[in-house]
């Protein structure tokens, strides 16, 4: 998510200035002299106090650095993080480094394979601009805290998520405000009192404004024979929706990260969230209604939000359900579709009618395989900060997931480990009171399936499953067929990367 289209600008193009220096002098004044007059606990310093503190102007910081700590609570530290995170840290790494810059709260060099994000200058000093006011507002943090994270915001943010979600009143207008410095579309996703389901001071910018990572809108999609610059060892995401077949490239998805399509007469949002490893094709009807959904350039536990142009909500991209807006209490939730990950060969040669994207998207970027994210996919380590890790896996390690509406009420969702299924391409389980089966494709393809009562015990050459009884099965897109026609029904189901899976869902019960 760390990308950003040409249009987009890096945390470089923040700029604080003097923050409402004139206006919020005022009011800063107005709540010191206030707080003076009497003994009861102080009211919550306004907003603008906290935007003031990251002014150029050392003065106008420091009443309102004043005000903000005669009234601290722990749970403020989420709106100086906010702040600080948009700034150089004092420890940037300069350009030419040679180390890899992974960590968008410690900006250095670009990591290969991603446009540019925008490097800081550099003062004759060497500190970038701006990073005398993080160093002044991380040193406040640790006065009023008696913490010692220094500039490690990654440490400032674990410990302010174990705190209990109180926060400022006016939190997203303060949101609202440093976040439409970067992109005024930011602002029309935190209204004053908009209603949320998850916590904001969780949401962190992705790094681009919003739609910079541009979708895929009624994508251009050709033969299968066509696509002669697809090897049969490029990864894809397969899906069919009654009986039409489409494969969307990683190569050209991991660029959009989104592709508002159509397929089988339903119309479908494919949402791939690059930093947990996630595809997952929703429909893009629900309550009867039509959405239409883009990226929000922010993120919630590493894991993209989008969000409808329709009402502005801000949705989970893993989850389906939305999240900060107008449609919180309206209890829908996306349904989605099974989507498999494979080798174009095999998908070609398993539905040799399939459509696949055009290479011709109507962007300039570098669709050779591998291109997009070739460092982050090639290290354990994390770009964003989730609240936890779970380490039963590494943390970019593959799971096979089924989600908690498809254990059903009161169970636990459930993940499995893409290894354990390479190594056991017949793997039957339970999901609360459901028992099932993933079926796994030579080229490893994930599939699961209804099992009941049935007991399979193998695949064969031709790549039917057999049970116990001597039936042979075929591997259909939408179930498991019989010889005497019987049906077990496909689930839907999706990989991610574990760490982004659990972070969202540490009650996971894992097979491994």
């Amino acid at each position: 998510m760390r990308r950003r289209d040409r249009r987009g600008v890096g945390v470089a193009g923040l700029r604080m200035g003097p923050l409402l220096a004139s206006c919020a002098g005022l009011v800063i004044a107005a709540h010191v002299m206030a707080q003076g007059r009497q003994a009861t606990p102080a009211p919550e310093p306004p907003w603008e106090a906290f935007v003031a503190a990251a002014s150029t102007d050392e003065r106008t910081a420091r009443e309102a650095l004043d005000a903000v700590g005669a009234a601290w609570r722990d749970q403020y530290a989420a709106m100086i993080v906010d702040l600080a995170r948009l700034l150089p840290s004092p420890r940037a790494r300069r350009p030419g480094s040679g180390e890899p810059a992974l960590d968008p709260y410690d900006p250095g060099s670009d990591p290969a394979g991603m446009p540019s994000r925008g490097v800081f200058a550099t003062r004759p000093s060497g500190r970038p601009p701006g990073a005398a006011i993080r160093q002044r507002l991380t040193d406040f943090l640790q006065r009023r805290t008696g913490e010692r994270f220094g500039d490690d915001l990654r440490a400032w943010r674990r410990w302010i998520w174990a705190l209990p979600d109180a926060p400022h009143a006016d939190y997203a207008d303060f949101k609202a405000e440093v976040y439409g410095r970067i992109d005024p579309g930011f602002r029309a996703f935190f209204p004053p009192g908009v209603a949320h389901a998850i916590r904001l001071d969780e949401i962190d910018w992705g790094g681009v404004r919003v739609n910079g990572i541009p979708p895929l809108r009624s994508p251009k999609t050709i033969p299968a024979a066509e696509a002669t610059w697809l090897r049969d060892g490029h990864v894809i995401f397969g899906v069919v929706v009654n009986g039409e077949a489409r494969a969307y490239p990683k190569r050209i998805l991991a660029w959009h990260e989104m592709a508002l399509d159509t397929v089988g007469g339903t119309d479908l949002t494919i949402v791939y969230c690059t930093l947990c490893g996630t595809v997952i094709p929703y429909e893009s009807e629900v309550g009867g209604r039509r959405l239409t959904f883009g990226t929000s350039g922010l993120l919630y536990r590493s894991n993209k939000l989008m969000f409808d142009e329709e009402t502005t909500t801000l949705w989970s991209s893993l989850e389906g359900v939305p999240v900060v807006g107008p449609l919180v209490a309206s209890g829908l939730r996306l349904p989605f579709r099974p989507a498999v990950t494979t080798t174009w060969g095999e998908w070609r040669r398993e539905h040799p009618a399939t459509t696949v994207l055009s290479i011709e998207t109507g962007f300039d970027r570098d669709y050779s395989e591998g291109a997009a994210y070739r460092d982050y996919f090639a290290t354990d380590r994390l770009m964003f900060e989730v609240p936890s890790t779970d380490r039963r896996l590494k943390n970019k390690a593959e799971v096979l997931v089924v989600r908690p509406e498809v254990s059903g009420p009161g169970a636990p969702p459930v993940a499995i480990a893409v290894d354990l299924l390479k190594r056991r391409r017949l793997y039957a389980f339970e999901a609360g009171a459901r028992t099932l089966v993933v079926v796994t494709s030579r080229e490893g393809a994930n599939r699961i399936y209804e099992r009941g009562e049935i007991t399979f015990t193998n695949i064969d050459a031709d790549g039917r499953v057999l049970d116990a009884r001597g039936g042979r099965w075929r591997v259909t897109p939408e179930a498991l067929v019989g010889d005497g026609g019987r049906r077990l029904a496909r689930v839907p189901a999706h990989r991610a990367f574990w760490f982004g899976w659990v972070a969202q869902h540490p009650e996971t019960v894992l097979y491994r």
